[in-house]
């Protein structure tokens, strides 16, 4: 018998005051994941001078799909005169990045930006992935 993998990604997409559209991941970011995650990260950098925040604390897993997904949202980005930050505190999340050669590649703070302190819910979304 065939195991069907699926899962759920849920993830919450919050707009600042200041114009910044916060997501906040949690659970596994890998190869199951990645592609729904990677279809809602690109409708939120379609347009021109994106500025997204990408909360990675509550994550508990990232594979090299999920660092595919970073590295495409970075990318569609700064294409667009845009940003991309990440807030990550995990010292297993940071030495991902720096053995792979990503660690100066991303803006990357330890704790939630003080300018995103009055960010309210907008569009509280589930995707499914599998």
């Amino acid at each position: 018998m065939a195991d069907k993998h699926t899962r759920s990604m849920p993830y919450r997409t919050l707009r600042t005051a200041g114009g910044a559209t916060v997501v906040t991941l949690q659970g596994e970011i890998d190869v199951l994941a990645a592609p729904a995650l990677a279809a809602r990260l690109d409708v939120l950098t379609a347009g021109p001078c994106p500025d997204l925040v990408l909360d990675l604390r509550p994550v508990s897993f990232i594979d090299c799909a999920g660092l595919g997904v970073l590295c495409r949202v970075r990318n569609r980005a700064q294409a667009r005169h845009g940003r991309l930050r990440l807030v990550a505190d995990s010292s297993r999340f940071l030495r991902i990045l720096h053995g792979t050669g990503l660690s100066g590649v991303f803006d990357i703070h330890s704790r939630w930006p003080e300018d995103f302190t009055g960010a309210s819910v907008a569009d509280p979304v589930s995707a499914s992935a599998g």
